[in-house]
Order: structure tokens, then sequence, then C-alpha cells
């Protein structure tokens, strides 16, 4: 019988055999230009997630939060000034995004090494690949030679999925980042670590629709627990400091995401509406007793989502410091 290990490095070996790189990024691009910066960025990334766990969830929203608008540049991680309101302050960001120091940390130390050659859209996609292996999930290789953009505005920030949307809205959402349904069920399953703040809930558990207060599809359970560590203010909203786990598993790349959706204990609507489609249920079902494949499947889509509208050659800059464009 094959140990999880080998069986892991076979279905790695079967997926690399094809997939694509976009013209201008290349795997180990930083060898002969910043050797040390793979590890430079790891090595943070992994003191990060010794102080809180946390960290690798964080990274890993934060660099698709950061594709999602104008690709994947590390226009995210800009700060807003007084003239533009900025990616990061845009209502599915703010008080919401985390791991920004570890980036700042691991540009400060790449910059002190090789100046101005690694961007900050390539340490987030680096970061994001090391916080999946630092919770379980498969190792891949980043192709790198992304550039950061220039723009960043909060306004655009509506092209990031929303916890309320139906199937067909989510469904629209990756379609319009040229991502399939089927890898958008795939990278779903990233909510198998993390958290949420409670006032991403308020729908859910307090404001559902005229006929219920609350979600009528919440297990009953799930939805008790939810309103006990998500109590309304006095305007019926959830606290919008208090935090909530993804699932009983928060550090843990595992498929429990999608066995939990048949115990109607998804999260977000938008998780639970993986259920209101035949194609999505049997891929749910399917995750949900094969958490190998799952991680298989998620490598391929994450490799995917990180090459949506990259910067390359010529186009952008490489930024001195992640959270102001050069001048």
């Amino acid at each position: 019988m094959m140990m999880k290990q080998e069986l892991t490095l076979v279905i790695l070996m079967v997926f690399f055999l094809g997939y694509r790189i976009e013209a201008g990024l290349q795997v180990g691009y930083y060898g002969d230009k910043c050797p040390f910066a793979e590890k430079i960025i790891k090595e943070e990334v992994t003191k990060a997630f010794a102080n809180d766990k946390g960290i690798a969830p964080g990274l890993l929203r934060l660099h698709f939060h950061d594709c999602f608008v104008r690709g994947c540049d590390g226009s995210v991680l800009i700060d807003s000034t007084p003239t533009n309101q900025a990616e990061k302050d845009g209502p599915p960001n703010g008080v919401t995004i985390r791991g920004m120091e570890v980036i700042d940390r691991a540009k400060a130390r790449l910059e002190a090494a090789c100046r101005g050659i690694v961007s900050c859209a390539d340490i987030l996609a680096y970061a994001a690949r090391d916080a999946v292996l630092l919770t379980g999930g498969f190792y891949w290789e980043v192709a790198a030679g992304r550039r950061d953009g220039r723009v960043s505005r909060a306004s655009e920030t509506v092209d990031i999925p929303s916890p309320t949307f139906s199937l067909a809205q989510i469904t629209q959402a990756f379609a319009n980042k040229g991502l399939t349904q089927a890898e958008m069920v795939t990278l779903l399953g990233s909510h198998t670590i993390g958290r949420s703040h409670c006032f991403q809930l308020t729908k859910r558990l307090y404001n559902f629709s005229t006929e219920a207060r609350q979600d009528p599809r919440l297990n009953p359970l799930y939805a008790e627990l939810l309103q006990q560590n998500c109590p309304p203010n006095v305007r019926g909203v959830a606290n919008q400091t208090l935090v909530v786990f993804m699932n009983q598993s928060p550090y843990l790349m595992d498929s429990s995401y999608y066995a939990n959706l048949f115990h109607n204990q998804g999260l977000f609507t938008s998780d639970q509406t993986l259920l209101d489609g035949q194609r999505t249920i049997s891929q749910a079902a399917f995750y949900s007793g094969n958490s190998l494949v799952w991680q298989a499947d998620f490598v391929h889509a994450m490799i995917k989502m990180s090459q949506i509208q990259v910067l390359t050659g010529d186009q952008g800059e490489i930024r001195a410091n992640c959270r102001v464009i050069n001048h």
C-alpha cells in the first residue's frame, strides 16, 4: 500500500506534466537574480505562523483578494493616501485582511539582499504557497516574474466575491477572472482554514429576509453556536470585532469544508450555495471523501489563479516598499 507522501508525489507528478505558465513567468525566476528569495520569504512566513497560526489563512486570502482586483499585481498592499482610497480599505478588506506585516518584513530583507529585484506581487504568491504548506496542503513550484501595479482603488474591490452571493453570482465572479465553476468549487475549499468577522454573518443570522430573521438553511445547532459567538448589538448587527472560525479545523487544509456543507454548516451563503447546483453538489460530495484529490486540484487552481492578469517584462514596476508606489 502506498504511503500518503508517495501517493501525493504520484498525483503531483501527473499533474505537473500539463499545467500552463503565463508568458513572462518562470519557475526558478529568481535563481540567478536573488538566489535566496524563496528562502527568505518562507522564513518570514514560518516565523509569523509560529507566533500566530491564523497568519496562514490570512496570507492565502490576501493573495486571493489581490488577484481578483486588477490581477495579481500586489495592488492590495498599497496604502491609501489623502487623495485615493486604496483596495486594502475597500469593503471586502479593511479590518478583515491580515498578513501585511509579514510581506513588509520579507520585502525589507529582500531589498537588503537584492535591491529592486523581487516584486511584492511575487512575494504574495510565494507566501500563499508557503501558508498552504504550513497548514498541511501540497507544495507547488511558483512561477514568478510578476511586476507590481501602480494603481489601487477601493471602488474596484467590487470584483471580490461577496459572502452573500448565490451560486449564479459567485460562478460569474470567478468566470470574470477566467476561472471555471469547477475551479471555483476547488478554491472555495480554502475556507476550511481561517476565520470570519462576525459582521459578515449579520444577514444570515439576524436579517435574512422579510419572511425569516435567520437563514432557514443553517443547521439550527450551528446557527445557535454562531449566535452565541456573534451576538447582535442594539441595531441587530453582529459585532464588528468578534470573529468565528471557518470550521472545526481552522489551521488544517483538509476537505472537511465540503463535508460540512452536507450538514448545512457552510459559514457563508456563498459556501452553502454549492449545494444549489447538480455539478457543484457532485464535486463537493466527491471532495468530501477524497481529500488528496481536492488538494491536488487546489494546487492546479491556485497556479491558474495566481497568474490572473499578471504584469511582466516592462509593465508596472518593482516597488521598493510594498505599501507605496515608486516615484
